[in-house]
């Protein structure tokens, strides 16, 4: 069991910029591809309109995980926090 650090963690604030940073550049890539590929399958199927929006849905869905699997990976490479 670690003993608790009397020392106070500080914020690194050039890891967080950098994992922000590149999180809204992949969610922008990965959200407008679920879009676009909900929109692409569903014409190619001949779903209409409403089997493209629960395409949407979906892939949508699996973005966020994959946003969220991103972030923290990236947090363990970047760590957002040090001891003083």
């Amino acid at each position: 069991m670690n003993a608790p650090s009397s020392s106070p963690r500080q914020i690194v604030w050039s890891s967080v910029i950098t994992v922000i940073s590149a999180a809204i550049l992949i969610g922008a890539e990965v959200f407008g591809a679920a879009f676009a590929g909900g929109w692409a399958l569903a014409i190619l199927f001949g779903l209409g309109d409403q089997g493209a929006h629960i395409l949407q849905a979906v892939l949508f869905a699996l973005g966020v995980l994959v946003m969220t699997a991103f972030i923290r990976g990236a947090q363990r490479i970047e760590p957002f926090t040090k001891r003083g």
